[in-house]
């Protein structure tokens, strides 16, 4: 499998999809605003990332908003609520058979575009 999910509205994953080319190279492509993320897609990604925490956004605007930073968090509540809130996915997370690649870090990127090619 080669997926993308992302914001299509998101300049930081806009960037990354033109650097990394993964339309043409026939990644599947979800816009997680448009089409949110199911339960199993979800648990998919948390068994290639190990846990749900790495993929939790904590820069999401709700995370301060509901005061979720002076709480702490388990497996289930990051869970929860990347299903609740499409904001709290840190993005983009793309699949690459049984490669996962999550945010948008220099680092991350580069992995990427190294696999892609």
């Amino acid at each position: 499998m080669k997926k993308m999910y992302h914001l299509g509205n998101c300049t930081t994953c806009q960037a990354i999809i033109r650097e990394t080319e993964v339309e043409m190279n026939g990644f599947m492509m979800q816009d997680i605003k448009v089409e949110k993320i199911t339960s199993t897609q979800l648990d998919e990604m948390k068994k290639l990332a190990g846990s749900y925490e790495v993929l939790f956004s904590r820069r999401a605007l709700k995370y301060k908003e509901l005061g979720l930073k002076d709480r702490k968090l388990e497996e289930k509540d990051y869970r929860q609520f990347i299903l609740e809130e499409y904001t709290f996915l840190k993005r983009p997370v793309v699949i690459m058979d049984d490669k996962i690649f999550i945010g948008s870090e220099k680092k991350t990127r580069e992995a990427l575009k190294k696999a892609i090619k």
